[in-house]
């Protein structure tokens, strides 16, 4: 008898917490479905078409979605954006070469941001070294995000001069990008001495993710 109650007991905390992740779950897919409805609306809208692809937009959006819910907390959307070209294929590597140095730049103002709040690294006597090294750092991430990037997909539209704007929306996994975080910072603290001192503390920024506000 004693087994029974407290078997109905446990499945009395259990049934709240289940039936708490279902709500939690169709409340995020509520906005899921409300973020895609208006960002569908606004590229429409906005005479935007996909770019390199057969599919429509509407399709487009529906697999970006789904990749970035799959990989949770670890899917990071990167855009990158290239605006008065004529040649297509340019303003394409041209957005692709937009979207590392915008996830370089965050990486290397959150790097800088820990760095300074953290360790109070931000002092006259080595500001200029640490400034050597935050540049170095975004420079490599640059370069080793590329191929952690994955193109999800790119619009495309007309501007009322005859040239074109693109924007190319890219999901990055932490995961991978956290290893590519890390090998800048390897490479970086070669080219100073200042890092080497503190490659330890600043390794444990690295490997944070980024800030995404």
């Amino acid at each position: 008898m004693k087994k029974i109650i407290a078997f109905l007991m446990v499945l009395g905390l259990i049934i709240p917490q289940v039936g708490y992740a279902a709500d939690k779950n169709k409340t995020l897919q509520k906005a899921l479905k409300k973020e895609y409805k208006a960002k569908k609306k606004e590229l429409e809208k906005g005479g935007w078409q996909l770019f390199g692809s057969s599919r429509t937009i509407d399709v487009a959006l529906l697999k970006h979605y789904d990749k970035l819910e799959a990989l949770d907390d670890n899917g990071y959307e990167v855009v990158g954006t290239a605006d008065n070209f004529k040649s297509k294929n340019i303003g394409h590597q041209m957005a692709i070469n937009n979207a590392t140095t915008v996830y370089g730049q965050q990486a290397g103002s959150t790097l800088k941001g820990r760095v300074v709040s953290d360790m109070g690294a931000n002092g006259t006597d080595n500001a200029a070294e640490f400034d050597h090294f935050y540049a170095a750092y975004e420079r490599l991430v640059e370069k080793e995000i590329k191929n952690e990037m994955t193109e999800s997909f790119t619009i495309i539209r007309q501007l009322p001069d005859g040239n074109y704007e693109m924007q190319s929306f890219f999901i990055v996994d932490e995961n991978s990008a956290v290893k590519a975080r890390m090998r800048a910072l390897e490479n970086a603290a070669k080219e100073t001495e200042l890092a080497q001192d503190f490659a330890n503390k600043i390794s444990d920024f690295v490997r944070g993710g980024l800030d995404r506000e």
